[in-house]
């Protein structure tokens, strides 16, 4: 571990919709210059099915989670629409142009998915050969964006399987940011030790916080700097949402941050200054607060 142990704190940017890329993008890059912060944006680059998520109905939580979030309002009614009433559009294909400015901007770019719908819901349904060819088109597509081949990757709602892993470890990712947890760590999952670094999330999303327990969007940011704590802090935030209805609340917060004294790092540099002596770690899918589907959690290590 490196011997800074101030509070150092790296922004995940998650881009789920075509919406999102389009608007979102442009108002956190806006933001972001304003605070002097890089961070690191994981892109879909695929079909936007976002109006196809109306199936995770069935699971316990999520029309209240829905309800709660304001979700309808939060990203808009043609991507809650996109792949069913409405066709669904291909954000890559479309939106070069917004995508390449994050880079040109100086921030880390990776993938996040092809279908992020498809992923998140259908993963562990995929054969390795299924998904092998998500992420090859993801990393296609990327390469096409930026010229260059993708580093770094983050599942879809924290969703992984053996298979995903393997999938990351054969396209020789430098690490991944697919799991919740506490500090970098080498992935064990099913009983194999995979080589890629995983880099979690260790704040809870703002989807995950508002609307539970009297929380709003004007006290959410208080309970982000109780939980700030020295050393690396990795939040995840969504161009959908902090890039859009929240993001006056997100200004709020990086007010905040900065008058802490925090430190901002992209993914990659937390990386490599935590990552170096990162244990191995076994993964599983579970629940956590405020999410209705499971999500990978870090878990103790296994040996």
């Amino acid at each position: 571990m490196p011997q800074q142990q101030s509070p150092t704190l790296a922004f995940k940017v998650d881009v789920d919709t075509f919406c999102g890329t389009r608007d979102g993008i442009p108002n956190l890059l806006r933001i972001f210059e304003e605070f002097g912060v890089r961070a690191t944006f994981y892109f879909s680059l695929g079909p936007d099915n976002s109006g196809k998520a109306v199936r995770r109905l069935l699971h316990k939580g999520f029309l209240a989670k829905m309800l709660r979030t304001k979700a309808p309002a939060m990203y808009g009614l043609k991507t809650m629409l996109y792949g069913t009433l409405l066709p669904a559009p291909l954000i890559g294909a479309n939106l070069v142009g917004v995508i390449a400015s994050v880079k040109d901007a100086g921030h880390e770019t990776g993938i996040h998915c092809w279908d992020h719908v498809h992923w998140h819901d259908h993963l562990r349904q995929l054969s390795r050969e299924e998904v092998a060819a998500e992420l090859g088109r993801a990393s296609s597509a990327f390469q096409e964006i930026f010229g260059c081949r993708a580093a770094t990757s983050a599942a879809p709602g924290w969703t992984v399987t053996s298979t995903s892993f393997e999938a990351q470890d054969a396209l020789g990712f430098t690490y991944c940011s697919d799991t919740r947890g506490e500090f970098p760590f080498y992935p064990v999952f099913s009983g194999k030790r995979f080589k890629t670094l995983q880099v979690p999330s260790t704040w809870p999303t703002m989807d995950e916080l508002i609307g539970e327990n009297g929380v709003t969007a004007a006290t959410v940011n208080d309970i982000y700097l109780k939980r700030l704590k020295p050393g690396l802090n990795v939040h995840t935030i969504h161009a959908e949402l902090e890039g859009n209805a929240l993001l006056a609340t997100f200004r709020e917060l990086l007010v905040g941050l900065s008058a802490s004294g925090v430190r901002f790092v992209t993914l990659s540099q937390a990386a490599t200054e935590y990552g170096a002596d990162a244990p191995a770690c076994a993964v599983e899918m579970g629940p956590i607060a405020g999410r209705a589907m499971p999500v990978a959690l870090q878990g103790p290590t296994p040996w």
